[in-house]
């Protein structure tokens, strides 16, 4: 009896042997292709009929493009499943996976600690302004000339979580170990055990009421440039604002303004609207620390991704169905 096929777009770095374990139960294929066109035109062809499940992770987009309508149109008539490396997961178009009848599963809660620890780091950092003085520092002028303005303890600051997912609320137990209060802002209020103390409030309060807000929502239609000019104003003068979710959640341009006229004091990134390019006026502010989209960048968080996702494909050769699935696909 032939082996369904599972194929793999991108590269397992970590675990390597759970991946080859699947071998007794599917075969392993790649595509031969390293462009979107040509993964287009090898869709098309019929060399990569018989998948029925591929295992994608972020980088592989270079290879793909996004998992748009145009892609998905093309793929194998034998694929029903799409597993994504990655808690985020708005390279993949879930509306037209959802109209082929293809259902996706991401690793929602393997990043959240890693993910947390970063936005806690950018918090501190933003806060109290190290980032002028790391780079004085390396120039060789000390704290510099003059010395910067003094920061800001976190304790007794209100720390405002637009949306409180799995990271969010590890973020929250992280700052409230600093003293923080937090509150949060979600479509749905979340019940008092998952809320853990948090005050719901509404988006409108959350922006007017924090003295720092961190972005931990997913990007979709409704949230592209959820923050701009608008939202920037309702905002505390000197707010601190940190993003470790997707860049394009804020728009950049409103962002740059609010930092070069002072209403936003400081902030702190790890993603951005057109990565790996970053806006200009975001890298001339030395108010502006600056991480590489590091969030889950650990041996232990990227293995534990990678058994995650190898788990969805496991149980969707051994049970025809997926572990977990994406909520826009909850009632598949």
């Amino acid at each position: 009896m032939t082996k369904p096929k599972v194929l793999l777009l991108g590269v397992i770095d970590h675990a390597h042997e759970s991946w080859n374990s699947l071998s007794s139960l599917a075969e392993l294929i790649e595509p031969a292709s390293r462009s979107r066109a040509g993964f287009l035109d090898e869709c098309r062809s019929g060399k990569l009929d018989g998948v029925v499940a591929a295992y994608r992770t972020f980088a592989s987009v270079n290879i793909t493009g996004l998992f748009d309508e145009e892609l998905v149109k093309v793929l194998p008539e034998s694929l029903r499943f799409i597993c994504h490396n990655g808690a985020g997961y708005d390279q993949v178009d879930v509306q037209a996976c959802t109209d082929r009848g293809i259902r996706v599963s991401n690793v929602p809660t393997a990043v959240d600690d890693a993910t947390a620890d970063v936005n806690m780091f950018l918090i501190l950092g933003a806060l109290r302004g190290f980032n002028t003085s790391m780079i004085a520092l390396r120039d060789g002028k000390w704290r510099g000339h003059p010395p910067p303005p003094l920061g800001h303890d976190p304790e007794g600051k209100t720390l405002g979580i637009l949306g409180m997912g799995g990271i969010g609320r590890n973020l929250k137990k992280k700052a409230e170990a600093f003293g923080m209060k937090v509150i949060y802002y979600n479509r749905n209020k979340l019940s008092d055990e998952l809320a853990g103390g948090a005050e719901y409030v509404s988006f409108e309060k959350l922006l007017s009421s924090s003295d720092v807000i961190s972005f931990n929502l997913p990007l979709n239609k409704t949230t592209r440039h959820l923050i701009s000019t608008r939202e920037f104003e309702k905002m505390k003068k000197g707010v601190v604002i940190v993003n470790t979710a997707r860049g394009a959640i804020i728009d950049e341009d409103a962002l740059v303004k609010a930092l070069d006229n002072g209403h936003v004091w400081s902030c702190g990134l790890d993603v951005y609207e057109e990565e790996p390019k970053v806006h200009p006026g975001l890298v001339a502010n030395p108010h502006v620390m600056l991480v590489p989209h590091m969030g889950t960048w650990t041996v232990e968080t990227q293995t534990a991704m990678e058994d995650w996702n190898i788990g969805n494909i496991r149980a969707v050769l051994e049970k025809g169905k997926l572990n977990n699935i994406v909520p826009e696909q909850a009632d598949m």
